[in-house]
């Protein structure tokens, strides 16, 4: 097969393989397989303008790793980079030339970061040639998610027009969008979820603690364990958790008792805070001295009295709550498995069913 490469409306010679040096490109057909291929390169003259490159291709098969193209003995690789499409006439089109994706169901698209190339300056060409293209198809949004490995990419993507959306430990998160008007991509998560436990126990004693790091305000006061719910974690297996870190204490979720929700809390994020109530399943307190300063049964009336919680809204009335909660006279939530079509996925439902009307929750 045999191939030119015009430099009328297709990549010139300096684009393709600039100095003959190190440069990344993508496979001649837009679909996805095994590996690569080679082509042969050699520099002609064209009557029409400048020079032309004359190329003998062999059979190319696509992968989605990304490849080093070294320009040597006039022959350059065909890699995974991106999708080529090859016109009628041989030519091969810039506007071909696009990242390795695949849309969503928003009409987006997501590029596959394992598939990004090596180079900085190939990945600029390319990340251009991309956004033209799909603006071409009529896609909006577009998700660019680099690894940490590949933080060099950052700078040019973001001198491409590119926002930060979010960052993990291990990938940051850049998006642009494409149409005129207002970005209509969701925004980064907007909050952080903790949880606190009431544990009383068969001595009405309220299991407390004190904390290493604190404002000075509570410096000396007890409070509730509490403690942020990992990622993909549920409320009522959340709070056991922290508990049993900072306490020590074995514990079994009874119900969310209320919930507070607070905003601007820390980096500008919201905050759901979630109260629930517990059985206390062991009475051995090992501290957490890391984080906790002192933790111990205290009896359920001194907790209360405390100043610290005497003297603040917030406590005083979840407290109120509980002991509402220990005489039957309110009703929390519990968790229930549901499947929604919505997301397909199992997931918790908090909920409180009285079957009897007449009838009072049960106490713990």
């Amino acid at each position: 097969m045999e191939l030119k490469l015009l430099n009328s409306k297709s990549l010139s010679v300096s684009e393709i393989i600039p100095n003959f040096g190190r440069i990344s490109l993508n496979s001649l057909v837009n679909s996805r397989g095994g590996g690569g291929g080679c082509v042969n390169i050699s520099k002609e003259p064209c009557s029409c303008r400048g020079n032309y490159l004359k190329a003998s291709y062999s059979s190319v098969k696509r992968s989605r790793q990304s490849v080093d193209w070294i320009g040597q003995d006039n022959k350059f690789g065909i890699g995974s980079d991106s999708s080529w499409i090859i016109g009628t006439n041989g030519a091969i089109s810039s506007s071909s030339l696009v990242l390795d994706s695949y849309d969503d169901e928003y009409d987006g698209v997501i590029v596959y970061p394992e598939s990004l190339p090596s180079n900085s300056n190939t990945f600029a060409s390319l990340l251009q040639s991309s956004l033209s293209h799909w603006k071409l198809k009529g896609k909006k949004g577009v998700w660019l998610k680099l690894p940490l490995e590949r933080s060099e990419l950052v700078p040019v993507a973001v001198k491409g027009g590119f926002k930060y959306h979010h960052a993990e430990e291990g990938y940051l998160m850049l998006t642009y969008w494409i149409p005129e008007g207002p970005c209509m991509l969701p925004s980064n998560a907007s909050h952080q979820v903790g949880v606190g436990g009431f544990v009383l126990n068969d001595k009405n004693e309220v299991l407390v603690v004190q904390e290493k790091h604190c404002s000075p305000a509570f410096v000396g006061g007890w409070k509730l364990p509490t403690g942020f719910i990992l990622e993909s974690e549920e409320i009522y297996t959340g709070v056991v958790r922290e508990i049993k870190e900072e306490t020590g204490v074995d514990t079994e979720f009874v119900e969310v008792i209320a919930f507070r929700h607070a905003h601007n809390v820390a980096f500008e994020k919201s905050d759901l805070f979630f109260i629930c109530m517990l059985r206390s399943l062991s009475s051995q307190i090992k501290v957490d001295d890391i984080e906790i300063q002192d933790a111990k049964w205290m009896p359920l009336k001194e907790f209360i009295e405390q100043p610290l919680i005497q003297e603040d809204g917030m406590f005083k009335k979840i407290l109120d709550i509980c002991i509402a909660r220990l005489g039957k006279r309110y009703c929390g939530l519990l968790p229930h498995q549901v499947i929604s079509k919505f997301d397909g996925g199992s997931s918790s439902l908090y909920y409180n069913v009285v079957e009897d009307q007449t009838s009072n929750c049960l106490g713990i």
